[in-house]
């Protein structure tokens, strides 16, 4: 009886950690309400697919960015490594070089991973802390891209890349499939294999999971490195997108991307993070955006109001952890 108990708890807790909390839902929820409310046109099957499509970049960005959170680090360089990737790839298939298309996809991933491993590389064995790593990292991967292109977007995409970012299969956008697609295999990755318990006990007490055995300092570069990768990825889709490769791409969108992971449910201090949770977080951040456009709000409000959720999102994580101490 003893152990059914105790793996019930062990169940019970893996699935508060690994799940959508309801607030996120009723936030997505009384957001939409709202924003129908304000707005004739937000109800209209076309913006639903817009708020897809505008969501599926930030969201890939937020779920790499839920892996390394998890385990009490931060990943301040994602959105200009989405530039760096976008340009890296472009100028692989551009005439210049000439590699035919599907290689920009490979490119564009390695290109993310090889300033993901910098990082992990730079945090764990050299120990400087990850705010200061990623922050210096985000200076150079934009000025790497600035550089590459000379401060201009490399254009004439291949057709096949470009339905990367524009097609529509079954009238949706594939960007959405390809989120979707990245949410699930992730989400599995985090709450159902070792390689998410090890993210996860890192986090919560960095101690005992040395004490356990985890090799953490192979874990968070492991961690650095796959969130790199996913911000190739999203640089690959941002690019495919617009039809160019973009050296100001990506541009302040870490800080959206964070807020969507902590909105979801991760705990921004590690041990606990939910990617459909995240999923769940970008799609609020998505629709606060589209129905700020649609009320004609500038742009200069709503990066006010994406940090002043950030600030509430964190504060009432900070909120709700207490409670559940005492």
């Amino acid at each position: 009886m003893i152990a059914s108990d105790g793996g019930a708890a062990t169940w019970r807790a893996r699935w508060r950690r690994s799940t959508v909390r309801l607030e996120s839902l009723a936030v997505l929820a009384l957001l939409m309400i709202v924003m129908a409310i304000l707005s004739p046109y937000f109800l209209s099957i076309s913006n639903f697919l817009n708020i897809l499509l505008a969501t599926s970049v930030i969201g890939i960005l937020a779920i790499g960015a839920t892996f390394v959170i998890c385990s009490a680090g931060l990943d301040l360089s994602v959105g200009s490594v989405l530039g760096f990737a976008g340009v890296v790839g472009a100028l692989a298939v551009d005439d210049a070089i000439g590699l035919p298309w599907p290689f920009a996809i490979p490119v564009c991933l390695m290109a993310g991973a090889a300033c993901g491993a910098i990082n992990g590389l730079l945090v764990t064995r050299a120990r400087i802390p990850a705010f200061i790593v990623t922050l210096g990292m985000l200076g150079i991967a934009r000025g790497a891209a600035l550089v590459l292109t000379n401060g201009k977007p490399v254009y004439g995409l291949p057709e096949a890349l470009i339905f990367l970012g524009q097609g529509r299969p079954l009238g949706i956008p594939m960007p959405a499939y390809i989120f979707l697609g990245l949410a699930l295999a992730a989400h599995y990755v985090l709450a159902h294999t070792r390689f998410g318990r090890y993210t996860l006990v890192i986090g919560d007490n960095e101690g005992a999971a040395r004490a356990t055995g985890v090799d953490v300092a192979a874990q968070r570069l492991k961690l650095y490195t796959l969130s790199g990768t996913i911000a190739g990825l999203a640089g690959l889709i941002f690019m495919a997108r617009v039809n160019a490769g973009d050296p100001t791409a990506g541009l302040n969108y870490e800080l959206t991307a964070i807020t969507a992971a902590i909105i979801g449910g991760t705990n921004l201090f590690g041990g606990r993070g939910s990617v459909l949770g995240t999923f769940v977080g970008a799609l609020i951040m998505g629709v606060l955006q589209n129905g700020l456009t649609l009320l004609a709000v500038q742009s200069f409000y709503q990066q006010m109001a994406i940090g002043a959720v950030l600030i509430l999102a964190v504060w009432l994580d900070r909120v709700n952890a207490e409670r559940s101490e005492r």
